[in-house]
């Protein structure tokens, strides 16, 4: 299907357009708990465009694309927000950031030499589960001085940067089997 307004993409397209929404919460009105608030939703909303395209038979080569790309710039900008705002560990947030950065130049890069797109994985998913539920709740429980969420935070998030870079090492062998099948 190569129809652009299934209601699988307006999903998609209403989160991609919560990011700046996000970006003004916590930047713009110094709203951290709302932020961490909007980010939960749009994370917790990841599963409903696919789950849409599957039932209703809605699947498109533009929802394969909008949705890792509604993801990507959900975590991202929180990421680099949360290091802004000063409400994530430095360390945490940046060795997420190197993820993203390589996964995107390797899915880039496939994508230019092969016309091929690197599938998503369901350790992946999980991995951006997690990521989604500690980077939020990092900023609600910094936003409302609720300390229990850092600690849920804290469990969530490290088991969410391993499981990421164990999807990154899957996603480097099916970069591999792209290109040598293109050659």
């Amino acid at each position: 299907m190569n129809r652009v307004f299934t209601l699988p993409n307006i999903v998609s397209f209403i989160r991609i357009g919560l990011v700046p929404v996000f970006l003004w919460l916590l930047l713009g009105s110094d709203d951290v708990a709302a932020a961490g608030w909007l980010l939960g939703f749009i994370g917790a909303t990841d599963w409903i465009d696919g789950y849409l395209a599957r039932r209703l038979n809605q699947v498109s080569e533009l929802g394969k694309i909008l949705d890792p790309v509604a993801d990507r710039l959900a975590v991202v900008s929180a990421l680099i927000g949360g290091l802004i705002a000063g409400v994530l560990p430095a360390w945490f947030a940046v060795a997420l950031l190197v993820r993203e950065v390589l996964v995107a130049l390797g899915a880039l890069y496939v994508a230019a030499r092969t016309q091929a797109k690197i599938e998503v994985r369901r350790i992946g998913k999980l991995a951006t589960l997690l990521v989604y539920a500690a980077v939020a709740w990092y900023f609600v429980g910094d936003g409302a001085d609720f300390d229990p969420l850092i600690w849920a935070a804290w469990i969530a998030g490290l088991p969410g940067l391993l499981l990421y870079y164990v999807a990154a090492g899957l996603y480097v062998g099916d970069v591999r089997r792209a290109l040598a099948a293109a050659e």
